[in-house]
């Protein structure tokens, strides 16, 4: 009999498949922690992407009988995948040639946002539910980094805004707000899991303009500071700083986790052995005991944040521009290029840890090279241009401020300077080195377009005599470089990298900065 095409390519009816009824089959040591019909859902998730099944969700496996409702925003594939599964999937740690399974049982429902907004509101507005938490990348707040507030103008905000059941995150999560308020329900807590600058407080922000904005255009309703006082006095948003790799499954882990556990699972992901969470100490009500999983509750995650978005976070995304430009396509591949290692360990020391004052029980010189170990492990096939998807919403928190910060303290950041660079060659040419393609994948590619048109540059013929043109465009870019492109030191230094990048390519340019050094 001829088998039908499953999400990943794989033949989707080929032995049997993850389920609660199968979970006996399956290995004992690889079992859920307790078994999932015991778990009550108290968590509401939305954006239940690989990272949140790698991170989040297993801190809630490991913490009592809490469970979730999974909400997929962009698509229902994620729904697809663990509806016919009772929302079990394999978590799988690699770690050179190890590979670990562990089936993880705290996600009990699964939703898809998209096609029900009023159901995604009637979970968060549950009364048993007292967690409500994010994961949709950085693009997915619809906000203005320099700023950080909501982009009203947003073509779907304002759709959401106009009377349409809500489709953006923003909007799903005030109306989830809206109708706990109306409905008396406890207070709750919103954890945001992405890598925004403090972003519990971030979001705040985002969702009380968002309901002061509904007020405004259905003045209709209850007075207009209704539900924004209600969200101030029952809904706290504590700051988080999250941190696994977690890169896109393939085929090729699928099989291993057939093999593995003897039954197929078409929603497992792949991670690495570490990870870490730390979260501030402030909840509007009850939670899981996150810390049975090794989870830090501290009064100030600032310090953590800024090490993690700075130094590892801002290398990951130099390494990707600068490897990917090399030819490289994996994050590893490009580690272990002894130039590029040397580059981001020297990226790390000289320019980014200047900059950080580390926790207490932080080590900057041990994390700088645990950060080099991670990104080497081969067995996390993480491609370069994965991670330098979205460059316009994440460098400015990853690298721009770096730089300011070593700019005001007298300081040349040429290191930090190339990885901005490699990242203006990048939307420049959307090639590598050799001609392979590197695709600019961003939110605001149309606008990079736009703005190396009228400079009267194209991606065809690349010469350094045209970065300083390709520079001027691209720094007129508020969003991205806000006041760092009034640095004159800063526009010369990165136009000279620019124009060695066009020049020499990305690893004979930083082979010579690390000669310089």
């Amino acid at each position: 009999m001829t088998g039908t095409t499953g999400p990943f390519g794989i033949n989707d009816d080929g032995g049997p498949r993850l389920s609660l009824a199968g979970l006996t089959r399956v290995p004992a040591a690889y079992r859920p922690a307790i078994d999932p019909r015991q778990r009550r859902v108290r968590i509401v998730h939305l954006g239940i992407g690989a990272f949140h099944r790698a991170h989040q969700a297993y801190y809630t496996e490991e913490s009592g009988d809490w469970g979730s409702c999974g909400v997929t925003q962009r698509s229902p594939r994620v729904a697809q995948q663990l509806a016919p599964q009772d929302c079990l999937y394999t978590l799988l740690v690699r770690d050179s040639e190890d590979a670990s399974p562990r089936v993880i049982g705290a996600v009990r429902e699964v939703l898809y946002g998209g096609g029900d907004p009023a159901a995604v509101a009637a979970r968060i507005a549950d009364p048993e539910v007292s967690i409500v938490s994010l994961t949709v990348s950085e693009k997915g707040y619809r906000y203005d980094p320099a700023t950080r507030r909501l982009r009203l103008t947003d073509q779907e905000i304002a759709a959401d805004l106009a009377g349409r059941p809500p489709r953006t995150v923003i909007g799903q999560l005030t109306a989830g707000l809206a109708a706990r308020a109306a409905t008396g329900a406890a207070p709750v807590t919103v954890v945001c899991c992405d890598n925004l600058p403090a972003n519990g407080p971030t979001v705040r922000g985002l969702v009380l303009d968002y309901a002061h904005a509904w007020a405004a255009r259905h003045p209709g309703g209850a007075r207009p500071g209704a539900l924004p006082d209600w969200i101030g006095a029952q809904v706290a948003f504590p700051a988080t700083m999250v941190d696994r790799i977690a890169p896109a499954t393939t085929d090729a882990d699928l099989a291993d986790v057939a093999a593995l556990l003897g039954m197929r699972d078409l929603a497992a992901v792949v991670t690495e052995p570490f990870t870490q969470w730390v979260i501030e100490d402030s909840f509007a009500g009850p939670r899981p005991a996150w810390e049975r999983a090794g989870a830090q509750l501290v009064p100030d995650v600032e310090p953590y944040e800024k090490v993690k978005l700075r130094m590892l976070n801002g290398t990951h995304s130099a390494v990707a521009y600068l490897g990917g430009l090399a030819g490289y396509e994996f994050i590893a591949g490009a580690v272990a290029d002894d130039v590029l290692a040397g580059y981001a360990q020297l990226l790390m020391t000289a320019d980014i840890a200047p900059t950080l004052t580390a926790p207490p029980d932080m080590d900057l010189g041990e994390y700088a090279a645990q950060v080099l170990r991670r990104f080497g492990n081969t067995a996390l096939r993480y491609r370069c241009a994965q991670v330098a998807m979205d460059g316009s919403q994440k460098l400015p928190y990853r690298l721009r401020d770096t730089i300011a910060d070593r700019l005001a303290a007298g300081a040349t950041p040429v290191r930090a300077t190339l990885a901005f660079a490699a990242w203006m060659r990048h939307v420049w040419t959307q090639r590598a080195d050799d001609g392979r393609p590197f695709p600019v994948d961003d939110p605001m590619a149309d606008v990079f377009r736009a703005r190396l048109a009228e400079a009267g540059v194209d991606g065809e013929s690349v010469s350094a005599g045209q970065a300083g043109r390709v520079a001027g465009a691209l720094l007129g870019i508020s969003a991205v470089f806000g006041e760092l492109a009034e640095s004159a030191v800063f526009r010369e230094l990165v136009t000279e990298q620019l124009s060695r990048l066009a020049r020499d390519g990305a690893r004979r340019t930083a082979a010579a900065l690390l000669a310089e050094a």
